[in-house]
């Protein structure tokens, strides 16, 4: 039976490379793409695939907290994150959320192809540089080094400050999340608390910080 595959980024183009790469497979069949995490918590829900390719810097709902809610909603649906970022913070989020594994987008190709088949069969993959900043985290927590932040949000929490240092306001945000502007502000406001952030500024840089969007 062959591996069904669902892509998640919001670059067109590379989803149409990762399909060529992932179809010419004969074990792996690529069911459905999705150009953002929330439109990814859909197409999971309606296609069953067994492994979901998942960038993590993207508009609207980031690939970490896309895999939370996968993770959640359909346990057992394996999450492989593909990224250019080689980050430590950015590969917190990813095993805390629940990725089975991560590939860098310039390793892709064979690579991808091994990391799907390693993740359809349950098992981690990470790409060599990642596995080795990967141990070079647990040490540190060991260590009693370092704090993530985003254990102190919420699920809601995490979605509204993503959509904050993206640039959108309350209306759009509440329409985005299908709220009321009043539950936004609350959002914010509990965020601001959480976080010690004064402004929008601050928030913005506690989403950097989280890996929720990259500071261009």
């Amino acid at each position: 039976m062959d591996t069904k595959v669902l892509l998640v980024d919001d670059h067109a183009i590379l989803r149409d490379g990762l399909r060529m790469v992932l179809d010419a497979q004969p074990d792996l069949k690529v069911v459905g793409e999705a150009e953002d995490g929330r439109r990814a918590l859909e197409m999971v829900e309606a296609l069953h695939p067994t492994v979901v390719v998942m960038d993590i810097a993207m508009p609207n709902m980031n690939g970490a907290e896309a895999t939370r809610q996968i993770k959640r909603r359909f346990p057992g649906v394996r999450v492989l994150i593909l990224t250019m970022h080689e980050n430590q913070q950015y590969l917190s989020q990813i095993v805390s959320a629940g990725a089975i594994g991560c590939v860098l987008k310039r390793s892709a190709g064979s690579e991808l192809v091994t990391a799907v088949r390693a993740a359809a069969r349950g098992e981690s993959y990470f790409s060599p540089s990642l596995a080795t900043m990967l141990l070079d985290s647990y040490r540190m927590q060991l260590l009693g080094e370092g704090e993530d932040e985003s254990s102190l949000l919420t699920e809601r929490e995490r979605e509204v400050l993503q959509l904050v240092a993206e640039g959108k306001n309350n209306q759009e945000i509440a329409d985005i999340l299908v709220v009321s502007i009043k539950t936004v502000q609350t959002h914010r406001m509990h965020l601001m608390e959480k976080l010690n952030a004064h402004d929008r500024t601050e928030l913005v840089k506690h989403a950097i910080r989280l890996g929720m969007v990259t500071a261009e």
